[in-house]
């Protein structure tokens, strides 16, 4: 018989001994329904939100702050890191503001297709 060499079993294994292929698996699963993608998009929208409001306090935070060292390099570095956090905040809301909208395009999608179906 086939006994695994390290003790572990590959998956090439369980591919080759199962019976259904891939393809059968994938279509056994449930689609995404347009309540998976409201739900997503207001959950997205709302961590945009909520960065958008971290973000704010950040660069409010070091408008007051400012960073002042003896050493330009010291200064330097300040200057870079205080980029740095505030770029990155900037970047966190675009990108759940950007992924909310695009599930909210998808929701819009799946109820126009989803009335199609139903007229056919």
């Amino acid at each position: 018989m086939n006994s695994p060499r390290n003790g572990f079993k590959n998956e090439s294994d369980d591919l080759a001994n199962s019976s259904a292929s891939p393809i059968d698996t994938a279509s056994s699963e449930q689609k995404k329904g347009p309540l998976s993608f409201i739900s997503g998009s207001i959950t997205s929208l709302s961590f945009s939100l909520l960065s958008l409001f971290i973000s704010k306090k950040i660069v409010l935070y070091f408008s007051i702050h400012a960073p002042n060292y003896s050493s330009p390099i010291a200064q330097s570095i300040a200057s870079g890191f205080k980029t740095l956090i505030i770029g990155i905040s900037f970047l966190a809301t675009f990108t759940f503001g950007f992924i909310g909208l695009g599930l909210f395009l998808v929701f819009i999608r799946s109820l126009i297709e989803g009335s199609n179906d139903k007229t056919d």
